[in-house]
């Protein structure tokens, strides 16, 4: 997998803890943090942790197709975060920078990552159960 700047696992797992704690306007003011600090680069850096702590550690190396029913009828940041999550299984930074700038560009990157903490702290809690 990429590796990531230490500040952007930090910055990960606060993200992860204020979206744990439900609270969608400090996750907001996080990664708005990580921008005015390292750019959108780091805030790329902290969605790539987080789309980590979704995949776990142990994935063997090789393509991966995951499984995303209906995915096509979900909404933008949706798709995003299953295609984003995906390039990250597969190690394909590429393509999770590509998705990354097209959100940007088309102004749904907020919502996206917003997103993208809330699967992760999903993923989370459905693995404590």
């Amino acid at each position: 997998m990429v590796e990531v700047p230490p500040d952007a696992v930090d910055d990960a797992a606060q993200v992860l803890r204020l979206a744990l704690d439900g609270d969608s306007d400090a996750v907001a003011n996080a990664f708005d943090a990580v921008v005015d600090r390292s750019g959108v680069v780091g805030a790329y850096d902290v969605a790539w942790c987080l789309a980590a702590t979704m995949v776990g550690d142990s994935v063997p190396v090789g393509r991966w197709t995951l499984d995303f029913p209906d995915i096509e009828d979900a909404g933008y940041d949706t798709r995003w975060v299953a295609r984003f999550v995906s390039a990250y299984a597969n190690s394909d930074a590429s393509t999770g920078e590509a998705l990354f700038g097209a959100a940007l560009e088309d102004g749904q990157l907020p919502e996206c990552l917003l997103t993208l903490a809330g699967s992760a702290v999903a993923t989370l809690r459905r693995r404590t159960q």
